[in-house]
């Protein structure tokens, strides 16, 4: 299996695989394992319905009762388009086939939009977690505008059987401020029926690109907004990997005076190899007790090879896994079902060891 993995990684092998993690060591953080529930939320305010949720999603799929979790996505029909989205795999216009490659990559659990789950609810819910996304960014107005409204209600999701709920918070816009109240609210309900919560915790804001470098995936951006979704009792952060640091810093130039930061930061919390990046998301994720997984990104002309990149950074860097769409189900079926594999694979290799 690391062979495989290797010839993935390609000229990257010993960069990734050997790197050591000296400025956040790995003796600090809390890792995934078998018996992560039992180590962390057992001792959390979360409800035995919660856990139990929790558990059904742990114990799903290839990476059942590792500590890790690989989650099918898909709810770029309302994000992109459904057009955009399904245009090169028509299939997946139809919304069982979303859970069947689910079901058939072997993941820990499908999250996708209340239409797509309420549709197959009766059919699939017992058989692989469900996860209501329940805001969305909507695309059709004109102009295009970028803001997460609510698509669905929690108790919709209880009542067709989700185990939790899935959320967006566009940190740094300018409707950020409803978002967090309305998905704080949302998370709180969902625990009290027994659900629980994920949130992606992406960064918007024109503002955030500066001299042509994007900082929507600073390491210190990023790392404040997991910190916000831990504090708002996510029980899971999703973020994109960190290419860049020193988003503070860059919109402090000038007159600008933004936010909070510390130069440590940057001389001793980080160091710009993208496992330390990482793993400085997951030290904002409480140390790494709330699981910190990594976004899988758009579909391209070398999936297999990023996917199982991501992976690899994720897993080295403390995180709990991946959730990959595009990469996916823009692919035959058949090739969908293999890439999921692919990214399970990592996290199954005892040799891919933590940095």
């Amino acid at each position: 299996m690391i062979e495989t993995i290797r010839q993935y990684l390609g000229e990257e092998a010993d960069y990734l695989l050997n790197h050591k993690a000296e400025s956040i060591p790995q003796s600090t953080i809390t890792t995934p394992s078998p018996t992560y529930l039992d180590d962390v939320f057992t001792y959390t305010n979360r409800n035995n319905q919660v856990l139990r949720s929790l558990q059904s999603l742990y114990g799903t799929g290839r990476l059942a009762n590792t500590g890790y979790v690989s989650i099918l996505p898909v709810d770029q029909g309302i994000e992109h388009s459904a057009g955009a989205s399904f245009a090169k795999n028509p299939i997946y216009f139809d919304a069982e086939n979303i859970v069947k490659l689910a079901i058939e990559g072997g993941c820990n659990g499908v999250a996708s939009t209340l239409g797509v789950l309420a549709l197959t609810s009766r059919k699939y819910a017992h058989k692989i977690p469900y996860i209501v996304k329940v805001n969305h960014n909507e695309m059709l107005s004109y102009p295009n505008k970028y803001d997460q409204v609510m698509f669905a209600s929690v108790k919709q999701a209880w009542n067709l059987g989700a185990a939790g709920i899935g959320a967006t918070i566009y940190f740094g816009s300018p409707e950020s401020t409803r978002q967090l109240q309305e998905v704080s609210e949302a998370f709180a309900l969902a625990h009290e029926l027994g659900m629980f919560t994920i949130l992606w915790c992406y960064l918007r804001n024109e503002a955030f690109v500066k001299d042509g470098v994007d900082y929507h995936t600073a390491a210190d951006l990023t790392g404040q907004a997991n910190h916000l979704g831990v504090t708002i009792e996510a029980d899971i952060i999703k973020q994109k990997l960190p290419t860049v640091n020193g988003g503070y810093t860059a919109l402090n130039m000038g007159e600008s005076s933004y936010g909070k930061t510390d130069k440590r930061i940057y001389s001793e919390l980080t160091t710009d190899h993208p496992i330390d990046l990482t793993r400085y998301q997951v030290a904002n994720c409480y140390m790494g007790k709330i699981g910190l997984i990594s976004s899988g990104g758009a579909s391209g002309a070398n999936d297999f090879a990023e996917a199982v990149k991501t992976a690899v950074i994720n897993k080295r860097a403390g995180g709990m896994g991946l959730i990959s769409g595009r990469k996916a189900f823009q692919r035959p079926m058949d090739e969908g079902v293999k890439l999921l594999n692919a990214i399970q694979d990592v996290y199954l290799c005892e040799d891919v060891t933590l940095a």
